[in-house]
């Protein structure tokens, strides 16, 4: 089968990692990492006059429960394919499909690289070629060429120019958040994922897996995650974008690594205690080389329609 047929099976059939896996036991995200992060997706929304989150691959529901205790008159929406989490605030709703119509800030933190992409590969002949896998054993060979729409997608975002160097093809990502943005009836789209840029695509490819917190060899057992890196700079142009890196944004946003004054330890201990701790936790959001390197696409009113 296709490399994007055996991955979406291994995350997304009965028995795949996304039905029987609970993600925050093998990864963490920067809403799971911190406290802080919910802190600047609520300054994002109250900067912005927005009275509604929906989070979507809500994963256990940590940044909407975060939001819902910072401001409960907020509206907070998971989208997610598990059951809704039971330590969930009962004002939060909860479904495994998307609304028609969304409101407010629409977030999908970390959910792009896991929706499955065609891996292509340019052969010795200068014909780019679809890469099949058998899903047990990993072997992989070049099956079907290419169609006309993954050639055009190639040649403006992910050039191959030597034989052998494969691509991830964004083209189902980009229509899967550009459909997503399109339900927006008033607010903001807003993609965080790890990521890169036509100037530098990776020769080989960022498939990977991940389990139990680490990095692993690539697995398709349905126990380990599966991701890519997104091609950022065009899934920004398809819903109309703008590109910013995460410690960027955040610092916008008011989330500093800045230590207190070491006065105030001596004038006010508790609040020196309190910003000494969120310095600590915006630290490793902002990091260069981890979470602070992550991009945001941020996406404003597509849609003015009922």
């Amino acid at each position: 089968m296709t490399w994007r047929e055996a991955w979406e099976a291994a995350l997304y059939d009965a028995e795949g990692f996304y039905r029987t896996q609970l993600p925050a036991a093998h990864f963490r995200t920067s809403a799971t990492a911190s406290p802080v992060f919910a802190d600047a997706i609520l300054a994002l929304v109250h900067r912005e006059g927005l009275d509604a989150v929906t989070d979507v691959g809500a994963g256990s529901g940590e940044l909407l429960a975060a939001l819902h205790s910072r401001d409960p008159d907020l509206t907070l929406r998971g989208v997610e394919i598990r059951p809704r989490p039971t330590v969930l605030p009962d004002a939060i709703a909860w479904s495994d499909t998307v609304p028609h119509r969304l409101d407010g800030l629409v977030v999908a933190n970390e959910v792009l690289d896991n929706v499955p992409c065609d891996i292509v590969e340019l052969d010795t002949r200068g014909t780019v070629r679809t890469v099949e896998v058998q899903p047990l054993s990993l072997e992989d060979r070049l099956g079907d060429p290419a169609d006309d729409e993954v050639i055009d997608w190639l040649d403006r975002w992910w050039p191959l120019r030597e034989p052998g160097q494969r691509a991830e093809v964004g083209i189902r990502r980009e229509r899967w958040w550009t459909d997503m943005c399109e339900r927006i009836g008033d607010g903001l789209a807003l993609a965080i994922d790890y990521g890169h840029l036509r100037a530098r695509r990776p020769a080989e490819g960022t498939l990977t897996s991940y389990r139990a917190g680490r990095q692993t060899a690539l697995s398709l057992d349905g126990r380990h995650d599966v991701s890519a890196h997104v091609a950022v700079d065009a899934l920004a142009a398809a819903v109309d974008g703008s590109l910013d890196v995460q410690r960027d944004a955040l610092r916008g946003l008011g989330v500093s690594r800045a230590r207190p004054p070491l006065t105030l330890a001596s004038t006010d201990p508790p609040r020196y205690v309190r910003e000494l701790s969120a310095a600590g936790e915006a630290a490793e959001l902002v990091e260069r080389g981890g979470l602070g390197s992550f991009w945001w696409v941020l996406a404003r009113h597509l849609s003015s329609g009922p």
